[in-house]
């Protein structure tokens, strides 16, 4: 998914142009620190206090000139009109958020708002149209009938969460005025790999990365993916 992202990115905007990224549940901070190391000022929006930590942690281990492009708040995404001024950022991330919001359709509109004309909203959710995927190639034939008729799921964590459909998304995104630009499908033949499995050999995780990046932008692999990755850009 950083490839795509970072595909956005350059397509988007000048090169070398210096953006203004807010990443919202931004979790230990990795995608984070891959854009601060890019040259470009992020702000971490984080409302777990142990990720947060993390975060702080791995910020600590970065040379001076990134640490001071950095700035880590505690908060959640609903926060973003509480500390920051709308059309202030060129990039908004939201990844793996919505699917621990009930109503989403409220916190998109404030990030929507906290875009600057022409910048990117960066979203990635669970795609509600594929959760038989995951029971049903385990052999799971109850669960993935059971999910046929939901956009309810539990997750690897044991938590009950939820999943979004595309058109819902892409309606949400023409609504507060960032609508869909590009989609991709993330996690199409991979989703199913347990945690514990072995670690790949090089040659093997880019034939991986390979493969995962051209079917998440073809149909009809991509509908089937675990998560979507939605890109709107602000009128």
């Amino acid at each position: 998914m950083a490839r795509q992202l970072e595909e956005q990115i350059s397509g988007r905007f000048p090169v070398g142009q210096r953006l203004r990224v807010l990443d919202v549940g931004m979790g230990q901070g990795t995608q984070a620190l891959r854009l601060a190391r890019a040259g470009h000022r992020v702000t971490g929006l984080e409302a777990d206090p142990d990720m947060l930590a993390t975060a702080r942690d791995a910020l600590r281990g970065e040379p001076e000139g990134i640490r001071e492009r950095v700035r880590l708040i505690e908060g959640n995404g609903y926060d973003t009109g509480v500390h920051f001024l709308p059309g202030s950022f060129d990039v908004v991330l939201c990844h793996g958020v919505l699917m621990y919001v009930a109503e989403p359709d409220a916190m998109v509109a404030g990030l929507g708002r906290m875009l600057a004309p022409g910048g990117l909203l960066s979203l990635l959710v669970r795609n509600a149209d594929a959760l038989a995927m995951r029971p049903g190639l385990a052999g799971d034939w109850a669960g993935a009938l059971a999910a046929l008729d939901t956009d309810a799921y539990t997750n690897r964590l044991g938590l009950a969460v939820r999943a979004d459909r595309l058109e819902a998304l892409e309606a949400t995104l023409a609504g507060i005025a960032a609508p869909l630009r590009a989609w991709y499908g993330v996690r199409i033949f991979t989703d199913n790999v347990p945690n514990d499995a072995p670690a790949l050999s090089e040659e093997e995780l880019a034939e991986v990365l390979a493969l995962e990046d051209r079917a998440g932008r073809t149909d009809p692999y991509r509908r089937v993916a675990a998560l979507l990755h939605l890109c709107g850009v602000r009128g």
